[in-house]
């Protein structure tokens, strides 16, 4: 992904006017290069948000879009390379600048009925279709545009070394992503988002297009002597190309699983999304700005550090640090091994100024490598693996890369006939951090009865002794007494295996929950209409009595599956039960009025949050279906986020009270601590008292917080 640099030859030095040709042509080119990087990832976070919403708020949508991205780029630098060495130097200009005014004409960049993700099929499939659909040429151009002006500059100026306006573009792309959740995301709605980067493209396009034409007459003169044409056909042997697409692989394919990992627990936010593709692509500039970035001995050290930390922190044992640590030390370990692959990629970069045909040849390689990570992790893992064990097999493959590129050094000297003691070392090292991934995988699969994954994530049914058994699965000893779902991490459901316990309430829905509390006092109005959005194990069901009537709301069919096959609180409870398919936003938004008693909000997967069901406007469509005293009971639990001035911003742009109930843990009972937020009118809560004694008021929050369809941040709500 990216740029490079160029310094003029020795001719152009002498002579001032041709020196200031130079000059100029490399403003004008390097302008073009980070404009058009700036906005091709300026438009990933961007249109992954405003595709959130069609697939649930899961965080597995933003892995499929960075799969898009990755082959698109692929795309487009096989179609830079083709052009550079295929076509002739004037058809080349003309072809690419009609490229980019037909793109102008899919302009603006706004989401469109037409676009809508259809229920069913698999969601990768749709995803695919829709930014196919949405953003695909623009995105195709945009990413063909460093490698196609690199291989014209360095054509059109003997002597040129390009791979600075490599480090350009991946700077324009890395200023783009930091600048979208600090800056464009907090100020600007998504709709003028995706109308300014419209019109920036617009601009962009054009000037890419003039540039092309103009170097397209340029080039035509140009005529090379043999001796060069016979020096370009030389490429570079099948091995070298094979550790090109290897290294560029490995950093991809880590870049992917690190931020599902992250993501899976916290949010499918711009926010968390931008700061492993920053780090990413901040190694692509520090390794093709200047070799001095790069110091190999240090990084080859740090490398060791950073793997067999995050090794053991992938274990078991070590899956409850707080995310402080976390999050840290992964980005960390990501950057590492990131500057690893890309330093080593710069290091084996062919010449420029021997081989400038070579250069689009070598991009090519490296988006090849990329597309092959991308497609391993969004693609071929959750069909292969049970689990999320992408990120312990990219970093075994990181430490065989690590021990193939110093099999022999690229330098030239060779370890394999010496058997040095940094040899046997570096051998030893690796063999013991692949052991410990295998063994990490192991024991994640331990004492699990079922383990069941697909795009909406991965479920586990353990049977445990242990109500607070952590999610290694260890228990107590003794005969089982529970049964738990666990999404992640996260327990998102738990029941008693005695056939007399199992009907009791657990986890976060105990009598004096949030939850538990609305329902027990609507219960004096007669039979009731509760609406639960989120199925997990079914446990609110155990509250329905015969005459009630509770419709649950599940995206994910495994989640069905699971509440319907391994736990009895659906088929037990005494209510009428019915599933709907689909996001609940969506089907809530097809149905007729429900006229729900109780409407509660339980829709997140481990401790990440689909925002979409927290904006203004998903409270008004569940106002919508609510009867005049009804309650809507959101179960706001989170480690890492602050919700409660979100849920009060909209309870008080709505004109509704909101208050906060919260309760502690009972261990023996199941019983975990919950913090929930009902949210009505000031007569429904007079109605019910028993509501205004368990909880506490909530003011209007004095914060900017409040989430629209067009605007949310986490900043303001980080803990």
């Amino acid at each position: 992904m990216g740029t490079g640099n160029s310094d003029v030859s020795d001719l152009a030095a002498a002579d001032p006017s041709r020196r200031r040709a130079a000059t100029g042509s490399k403003l004008i080119f390097g302008a073009v290069i980070f404009a058009s990087a700036f906005l091709l990832f300026q438009i990933e976070p961007l249109i992954a948000k405003i595709l959130l919403p069609h697939f649930g708020g899961a965080a597995e949508v933003w892995i499929v879009c960075l799969l898009f991205f990755q082959v698109t780029l692929l795309l487009g630098y096989r179609y830079a390379d083709f052009l550079a060495r295929r076509i002739s130097a004037r058809m080349q200009g003309r072809v690419h600048a009609a490229l980019l005014i037909a793109s102008i004409l899919s302009l603006p960049i706004i989401w469109r009925s037409a676009w809508r993700a259809p229920n069913g099929g698999d969601p990768v499939v749709q995803i695919l279709i829709l930014l196919t659909v949405s953003v695909g040429l623009p995105y195709f151009l945009l990413s063909s545009t460093s490698p196609l002006l690199q291989a014209w500059y360095t054509r059109a100026h003997a002597g040129a070394i390009p791979y600075r306006f490599y480090a350009l573009s991946n700077l324009g792309s890395m200023l783009a992503l930091l600048s979208y959740p600090a800056v464009i995301e907090p100020s600007f709605a998504t709709r003028r988002q995706a109308i300014g980067w419209s019109v920036a493209y617009g601009a962009v396009a054009i000037l890419c297009a003039a540039v092309a034409l103009r170097r397209g007459r340029d080039s035509a003169a140009l005529v090379q002597s043999p001796a060069r044409e016979t020096e370009m056909s030389r490429q570079p042997g099948w091995k070298m190309r094979t550790l090109w697409v290897a290294l560029a692989a490995g950093g991809s394919a880590l870049l992917l699983a690190i931020t599902n990992h992250i993501t899976q627990n916290i949010a499918a936010v711009p926010l968390l999304w931008v700061i492993p593709l920053s780090l990413y692509l901040l190694s692509y500039i520090l390794c093709f700005d200047r070799a001095a970035w790069y110091p190999r001995g240090l990084f080859l050290r740090l490398l060791g550090v950073a793997l067999g930390s995050m090794t053991y922190a992938l274990s078991p044992s070590f899956a409850t640090l707080p995310i402080k640590v976390l999050l840290p030390l992964f980005c960390i370990g990501l950057f590492t091994c990131c500057m690893f692959c890309h330093g080593e990629l710069a290091r084996l970069k062919p010449d420029s100024v021997q081989n400038p045909s070579h250069v689009t040849s070598f991009y090519l390689m490296c988006a090849l490598g990329g597309a092959i990570g991308a497609v391993f992790v969004a693609l071929v893992a959750p069909h292969i693996f049970r689990g999320y064990y992408e990120l312990q097999v990219s970093l075994a493959a990181c430490v065989v890369l690590v021990v193939i590129v110093n099999y022999r050094d690229p330098a030239g000297q060779s370890y394999k006939a010496k058997w040095q003691p940094a040899w046997i070392v570096l051998t030893a090292v690796a063999v013991a951090i692949v052991a410990s991934l295998g063994v990490t995988i192991q024991e994640q699969g331990k004492d699990v009865l079922l383990t069941l994954r697909n795009f909406y994530g991965v479920l586990r049914v353990i049977d445990t002794s242990d109500s607070n058994a952590p999610a290694n699965n260890e228990t107590s000893g003794g005969t089982p007494r529970y049964r738990v779902l666990m999404n992640g991490t996260i327990k998102h459901g738990m029941q008693f295996l005695a056939p007399e316990l199992r009907r009791r309430p657990t986890s976060y829905y105990a009598p004096n929950s949030g939850i538990g509390v609305a329902l027990q006092s609507a219960e004096r109005r007669g039979p009731l209409h509760v609406g639960v959005i989120g199925l997990g194990a079914g446990t609110i069901a155990v509250y329905g009595r015969a005459g009630d009537r509770y419709t649950f709301y599940e995206i994910n069919p495994l989640a069905v599956r699971v509440a319907n096959q391994e736990f009895t609180f659906l088929r037990d409870s005494p209510a009428q039960t019915e599933i709907v398919m689909g996001d609940a936003r969506l089907s809530l938004d097809r149905q007729p009025p429900q006229r729900f008693d109780v409407l509660a909000i339980d829709a997140f997967s481990g401790d990440s949050i689909p925002v979409h069901l927290l904006t203004r406007q998903a409270f008004e469509l569940y106002f919508r279906h609510m009867k005049s005293d009804g309650v809507i009971a959101v179960h706001v639990s989170n480690q890492f986020l602050d919700l409660e001035p979100v849920v009060a911003a909209a309870a008080s742009a709505l004109r509704k009270e909101a208050l906060s109930i919260s309760n502690g843990d009972d261990h023996p009972d199941g019983i975990f601590a919950a913090n929930w937020i009902l949210v009505g009118s000031a007569d429904a809560f007079a109605e019910q008292p028993e509501m205004e004694d368990a909880g506490a008021q909530l003011a209007p929050s004095q914060r900017d917080v409040l989430w629209t369809d067009d605007y949310s941040s986490l900043f303001k709500i980080l803990r």
